[in-house]
């Protein structure tokens, strides 16, 4: 009973919402990504390369059978696929970069002191001074 109370504390805290939300977030900008290597980036890399599509790069390790698919390793998916991923892991660089610029500089703020006021001590002996000069 404990671990589904326990499961039920998590699952209401508001963590299995927000990992939610940053799946599908992360999920979406994943296609984006995809999309941005697969249609953008690579064609005119290929195409500077000599009209090379880098999805169709393989290297073929069984010759098709009859009736059957040839067993390639698939080099050019697989670059596109590292790509993507460098692209992914830069954004989310910069991401967290940003979130922690905004953190540091929010808690700098926050524990800045605030001037320490004068001591009212130096203030009194100016006054008296002041008095004692004017009397003269």
């Amino acid at each position: 009973m404990s671990l589904i109370r326990e499961f039920r504390e998590f699952a209401i805290r508001g963590n299995v919402v927000d990992m939610a939300v940053g799946i599908i977030i992360g999920g979406a900008f994943g296609t984006i990504v995809q999309s941005l290597v697969k249609d953008v980036i690579m064609p005119p890399i290929g195409l500077a390369l000599g009209g090379v599509d880098f999805s169709n790069i393989k290297i073929p390790l069984k010759a098709a059978a009859p009736g059957g698919e040839a067993v390639t390793m698939n080099v050019g998916l697989f670059l596109n696929n590292v790509i993507s991923f460098l692209i992914v892991a830069f954004a989310v660089f910069m991401l967290i970069k940003a979130v922690n610029e905004l953190r540091r500089r929010f808690e700098t703020e926050k524990e800045a002191p605030a001037a320490a006021p004068p001591p009212t001590e130096v203030y009194l002996k100016e006054i008296r001074d002041a008095l004692v000069a004017g009397k003269k």
